[in-house]
């Protein structure tokens, strides 16, 4: 478990809506107070005078993104492997990747996925974030596989992507998008989506 133990109120603040955002599991203690048996790693403040014997990062409110990721790649530990679920769907399975960074490429550029083992490597989720995801990694040293997914590929952010899920989706989003009066149509050589009511 994470434990952010700072007495500056910027800093606690940004790290709970970070730590919050990624849906992680943490819990706050004043600096100095005992922490909880279950802590792996503690995150604080660079003017909070706290001693632990365990994994400590020392947050600025520069990068508390970066202070997040460095506390999740200390959790995540373990013998360096990422195990992945395949296209679940009627016939899932498994792949077992290794590197410092795994990432799932989106349609149009995006990362729909990633897994990251390098402390020094930081996010940006803005614009072609796959090739600046793989840029950064290289800039790095780090090694990199990627996980090619047409499942995992496909996000729908975009009235277009409904298209992909008409397609190939055999869910309960495919069949709520036919009850609802969803189905495909062909115009111009390209398959987009209608709705009938």
């Amino acid at each position: 478990m994470i434990v952010v133990a700072t007495g500056d109120f910027e800093l606690y603040h940004d790290l709970v809506a970070e730590l919050r955002e990624r849906d992680v599991e943490f819990t706050t203690v004043e600096p100095g107070d005992p922490l909880p048996e279950r802590a792996r790693v503690l995150i604080t403040g660079d003017t909070d005078d706290v001693d632990a014997a365990l994994e400590t990062i020392v947050a600025s409110t520069d990068d508390v993104r970066g202070a997040v990721d460095e506390a999740l790649a200390v959790l995540r530990g373990g013998d360096g492997r990422t195990i992945v679920g395949i296209d679940p769907g009627p016939n899932p399975g498994i792949a077992v990747l290794s590197g410092d960074l795994v990432v799932a490429p989106g349609r149009g550029g995006g990362t729909n996925a990633l897994v990251v083992r390098h402390p020094d490597f930081r996010t940006d989720y803005h614009g072609a974030s796959y090739r600046d995801h793989l840029r950064a990694a290289h800039e790095l040293g780090a090694s990199v596989r990627e996980f090619d997914s047409h499942r995992l590929a496909t996000d729908v952010d975009e009235p277009a992507d409904l298209a992909e899920l008409l397609l190939h989706g055999d869910g309960r989003a495919t069949d709520w998008l036919r009850d609802a009066g969803f189905e495909l149509a062909t115009t111009d050589g390209r398959v987009g989506v209608e709705r009938h009511h």
